[in-house]
């Protein structure tokens, strides 16, 4: 049986003194209590990009302003094989919040920890802390 594909547009939100804004995942969802990078599933007819947009402003209440995209990752998670588009997030309107009433909080690079997020976010806190100087 083929994976049923899953397009998911993941906002790395950076501010000037250079921590990220991340959530954590409310009870009653798959892997609650873990923290990650806010965003949302791609709608049909979205853009990653657009559902970036549409997802950080239910999410946290911005409004984003030029996201620059990182990297996709693929992988398969029971029925689904999943992609997460990761967007680097430095321009936005607002500040961001939990709007949805989800906990958040804002972590230097160094402060973030793969192992309270999600397995498939581990790459992307690798590559974050070992470009931390940009």
């Amino acid at each position: 049986m083929a994976l049923k594909p899953l397009s998911v547009a993941v906002g790395i939100i950076r501010n000037l003194e250079h921590e990220f804004f991340i959530a954590c995942r409310p009870e009653g969802v798959h892997m609650a209590g873990k923290w990650e990078f806010p965003g949302g599933k791609v709608e049909a007819g979205e853009t990653p990009e657009q559902a970036l947009v549409r997802e950080l402003r239910e999410e946290t209440g911005i409004d984003v302003v030029n996201p620059q995209h990182l990297e996709n990752k693929t992988f398969p998670a029971g029925e689904r094989l999943i992609t997460l588009h990761f967007f680097l997030v430095e321009e936005w309107r607002g500040e961001p919040y939990g709007r949805e009433g989800q906990r958040s909080r804002w972590l230097t690079v160094e402060q973030l920890d793969a192992d309270e997020f999600p397995p498939a976010n581990a790459e992307m806190i690798r590559w974050l802390k070992s470009n931390a100087a940009e």
